[in-house]
């Protein structure tokens, strides 16, 4: 007997509309392409042709096993999950910070390795988030360097610069790296598409 162990991103997906399915996926596809998708709900002929057409993998009321070190968080269309390593939380150290207003923060220093810093409204990070640093911002997000670790943004938009090993999550949905490296570029949820636009004009951060 052959075997082989792989590790495999998963989109969960419980369906109560299939139009709106089938909008957010024609959106969106591309960001879903080395996922496997679960379905379930409102499978109809219809949506299980488009996935097929679509070239995407996918299961249908399938029981997918979850370990206590994952979690699952909502998504933009109706009760949405997606598997994410769980990073522990450790206690923030103090930051100096400037508040702007009472929706802003503004820090000046790195997210190190092993920091999960969680935001409930705006930040603006004036430093680089290092591999193996979290970020998990309820709001819109600026980073004005490079970004190593894995960032979670559930806001308007953001703006980074991301290498290779970055993991970035916007609105529940993984995306490719190949589009934010580089250069710094504006990601935004548009008419629940995600659009990512590169910011080509020099931008000075003094």
């Amino acid at each position: 007997m052959q075997t082989k162990q792989f590790s495999v991103k998963v989109f969960e997906a419980v369906i109560t509309d299939e139009d709106e399915f089938i909008a957010f996926f024609d959106k969106n596809y591309i960001f879903f392409r080395e996922h496997l998708i679960s379905v379930s709900g409102l499978v109809t002929q219809r949506i299980t042709h488009y996935l097929n057409e679509k070239e995407l993998r996918f299961v249908v009321d399938v029981n997918l096993p979850r370990s206590k070190g994952k979690k699952s968080t909502p998504s933009p269309i109706q009760e949405l999950t997606q598997e994410e390593e769980k990073i522990p939380a450790l206690e923030e150290p103090k930051q100096p910070e400037q508040k702007v207003h009472d929706n802003l923060r503004v820090i000046d220093t790195l997210v190190r390795s092993g920091q999960e810093l969680k935001v409930a409204g705006d930040l603006l990070l004036l430093n680089r988030v290092n591999s193996g640093g979290t970020i998990d911002i309820d709001g819109n997000l600026i980073i004005t360097q490079i970004v190593e670790g894995s960032i979670r943004c559930r806001g308007n938009f953001m703006m980074l610069k991301a290498s290779p090993k970055a993991n970035i999550v916007f609105h529940d949905v993984e995306v490719d790296n190949t589009y934010l490296q580089e250069r710094l570029n504006r990601v935004e949820l548009i008419d629940n598409e995600i659009r990512i636009t590169p910011v080509l004009k020099e931008t000075s951060w003094v």
